[in-house]
């Protein structure tokens, strides 16, 4: 479909809309941040799909000193968004780690504190796919936890069933600083360990013994090939983007590269089920990010990409950098999942593509990921 006959079935879909009264914005269907201005084709996309993104820092303090409760507005920030669910993500690894059982003290604070903030927002957490169509049928705006860094761990493989517990439902299995019990190589760090180490690979086992979503995000393309054929489920790596498309700033490109994937790397993981999320980084416009969307895709197949933002939604206790969601790109006042549908569909993405990229391809391997008792391979 060219520019023209899309912008003439958007012109036909609101003449329709407003013979009837608008009457399709009194439908429940219609999110509540949708406004009266919202083109009415957008909203409708934005309403049956569960928008999700895949990577987005919910950081809080790590000293239990500075515990307190939460209560900024996540809901609303949701909400204006246009989003579904988030995968709620912190990490235990800043500042550094110097002894043993540091991190997993980080890790309990954290999550004691996410308990807070989700009550006083009234949000719960999704702990499968059934919960996130039951979530969105609702309209009820739901997190899935996810901790990017397996640093918790420290080879005691019990703290995963601990996390799971607790609702931890989505494991980046490294992050940027090593583990003090070595988990794999890190894209950004000298290869040691010629991909995961054994212990990374038990991890591994684990989630998908438990049923937790591996994240193979941070890893070395080696140690992305040893996760996928260690585990017996399909991964995720949800936030990169094609080393091919590094943007136009030239420091901010030489700087984000060794955290880009190359398009033989994404087809590694397209092919074995896996789903990589693009990132909003090196995207100076929602036009240029579909574009980087774009350009994934016809890598590694509609399929198998989602959106994974690396933004934060809502400001945290101890944010000092970092891109609000809402707020990706300047001179654009629209939520986020918003924003991105047009830009999907002025990129000549069908309805379909953007329901699946919008969501339904994390939601796919989501439900597989959180399913406990599927046999991992040896």
């Amino acid at each position: 479909m060219n520019n023209t006959q899309n912008n003439w079935s958007r012109r036909k879909f609101i003449t329709t809309l407003s013979g009837a009264g608008g009457a399709a914005f009194l439908n429940p269907a219609f999110p509540l941040a949708a406004s009266q201005d919202t083109d009415p084709v957008i909203a409708k996309i934005v309403a049956k799909t569960i928008g999700i993104d895949t990577h987005n820092h919910m950081d809080v303090p790590f000293i239990k000193e500075d515990f307190k409760s939460q209560n900024y507005n996540l809901k609303g920030a949701l909400n204006k968004s246009g989003l579904s669910a988030i995968c709620m993500t912190f990490c235990v690894d800043r500042p550094k780690l110097n002894e043993k059982g540091e991190a997993y003290d980080r890790f309990s604070i954290c999550l004691d504190e996410m308990d807070v903030l989700l009550k006083n927002n009234g949000i719960s957490r999704a702990l499968n796919g059934s919960d996130l169509k039951a979530a969105h049928k609702k309209h009820q705006p739901v997190v899935i936890q996810a901790v990017e860094g397996g640093h918790f761990i420290e080879d005691k493989l019990e703290r995963l069933e601990m996390a799971y517990n607790r609702g931890l439902r989505h494991l980046g299995l490294l992050h940027d600083n090593p583990s003090l019990v070595p988990l794999g190589d890190i894209y950004t760090e000298p290869a040691r360990y010629n991909g995961l180490t054994e212990s990374g690979m038990n991890v591994i086992k684990e989630c998908n013994r438990l049923g937790i979503l591996v994240d193979l995000a941070h890893c070395s393309d080696q140690a992305i090939n040893d996760g996928i054929k260690v585990s017996g489920k399909p991964i995720i790596i949800s936030h990169t983007g094609l080393n091919t498309r590094p943007g136009g700033n030239e420091k901010m490109a030489k700087m984000m590269m060794p955290r880009l994937i190359s398009k033989e790397q994404a087809k590694i993981v397209a092919d074995a089920g896996g789903v990589i999320g693009v990132w909003t980084h090196l995207a100076d416009s929602p036009q240029e990010y579909a574009e980087n969307i774009r350009a994934m895709a016809d890598v590694t197949g509609i399929d198998h990409v989602c959106i994974g933002t690396d933004t934060k939604i809502a400001p945290a206790s101890n944010d000092q950098f970092g891109t609000r969601t809402n707020q990706s790109w300047e001179h654009v006042s629209e939520g986020f999942f918003y924003t991105v549908v047009k830009a999907l569909l002025d990129a000549r993405f069908t309805e379909d593509d953007i329901v699946k990229i919008g969501g339904g391809n994390y939601c796919r391997i989501f439900d597989t990921g959180t399913a406990a008792g599927i046999s991992v391979r040896k």
